[in-house]
């Protein structure tokens, strides 16, 4: 086995759940490349908490290769694992344990070419970046992009290690989240007209938000490189309501957008927010002028979109010996970094289908390959 294998072993040791520190990890990766003569940068959040990583190897003043990985996974609560999710266990050929597919596997590969990079004469720099908080929303990465932008150049091309099974992704969609807050008129459900069922009129919004989602899978609407095709809407979190007889005065609910590349998310949280302006809100003012609905930002991140056309989509065709380009469903912070003038592609190893799931794995053939994609990395940037 090569030592991706036992650097990966390592790795999901750590649990790095989003809403734990993942500063264990970090610290065992400062220390793995400090053992070879490389130093890092550490770029902690405002409690300290948490950090991302970033390492340089070889000459920093031309341009280079940035190899991206999240450092955080997501929960084990309520799965029902056949094996312990924070140690790697190895069955026929598959590797297990939480993040081994998204994405310590790729972290891991990363790191045991570090030796390599480090003996190479190297033409070109290879930065290693590590991130938090990828799985909430993308938001550590924003302020390790932002050491980029004090180097003397920017990178040529950033490699997403997100699971693709090595096959080279150009675009995604993007996110935004948000929270939309009803404020009624509690009463005696006895006395219902004389109140403002925030419930209900969540309820007309959430009926909005679906009418939305319907005008967006019209044919001027539609990109066939994408599944599904169009700008999807959902709601996945509804609270409210004290007792049943009670007119409830609050309800939350929580909405996502997830948008086409080429299309702007925000226009719909505009097009809600209108419709709860003229047509909701002063029918539940002239009942109280207390009456209120507000929306607020959760989280987002920009989709993907690096033209076939692209150096960057050439160069990384090259490395994983494939140009069966394509596109995921899900997001990643490659949007953030093509955003910044950096030219991105996703590409890693391992399939989102075993990721987020309960016995999550990554198949030793995968780790090997990956293992074979960055050797070819190092050909390229020597």
């Amino acid at each position: 086995m090569s030592s991706s294998r036992d650097l990966l072993a390592q790795l999901v040791r750590f649990d790095t759940t989003s809403r734990e520190s993942n500063l264990a990890l970090i610290d065992f990766v400062r220390t793995y490349l400090q053992g070879h003569g490389v130093a890092c940068e550490w770029v902690f959040n405002e409690h300290k908490s948490k950090a991302n990583l970033l390492a340089t190897i070889g000459p920093a003043d031309v341009p280079g290769i940035v190899l991206s990985g999240h450092t955080d996974v997501v929960p084990v609560d309520g799965q029902r694992w056949s094996v312990a999710p924070f140690e790697l266990t190895e069955k026929d050929g598959k590797l297990y344990g939480r993040g081994t597919a998204d994405m310590k596997g790729y972290i891991a590969c990363v790191l045991a070419c570090v030796p390599a990079l480090v003996e190479a004469p190297l033409r070109m720099p290879v930065h290693i970046a590590l991130s938090y908080d990828e799985e909430v929303g993308c938001l550590g990465v924003r302020s390790l992009i932002e050491r980029f932008h004090a180097q003397p150049v920017k990178p040529l091309l950033c490699v997403i290690g997100e699971p693709t099974e090595l096959k080279p992704v150009l675009g995604h969609k993007g996110k935004l989240a948000m929270r939309c807050e009803v404020q009624g008129a509690a009463c005696h459900s006895a006395y219902a007209p004389s109140g403002v069922n925030a419930i209900e009129y969540a309820a007309r919004l959430i009926g909005e938000l679906v009418r939305i989602g319907e005008q967006l899978k019209a044919p001027q609407h539609l990109n066939a490189g994408f599944d599904p095709p169009f700008s999807t809407v959902q709601t996945g979190v509804i609270n409210g309501g004290k007792a049943l007889n009670i007119v409830p005065q609050n309800c939350t609910f929580d909405f996502e957008v997830r948008s086409l590349p080429a299309q702007d998310p925000w226009q719909v949280a505009h097009q809600l927010r209108g419709y709860a302006e003229q047509m909701l809100l002063p029918a539940m003012q002239a009942v109280s002028a207390q009456c209120a609905i507000s929306f607020n930002e959760l989280s987002s991140y920009p989709g993907l979109a690096t033209s076939l056309e692209t150096q960057a989509a050439e160069w990384v065709a090259q490395f994983c010996g494939s140009r069966e380009y394509g596109t995921v469903a899900f997001g990643t912070e490659g949007g953030l970094f093509d955003q910044a003038g950096i030219p991105t592609v996703v590409c890693g190893p391992g399939s989102m289908e075993q990721g987020h799931r309960p016995d999550e794995f990554i198949s030793v053939e995968q780790l090997d390959a990956c293992d074979r994609m960055l050797q070819r990395v190092l050909e390229f940037v020597c």
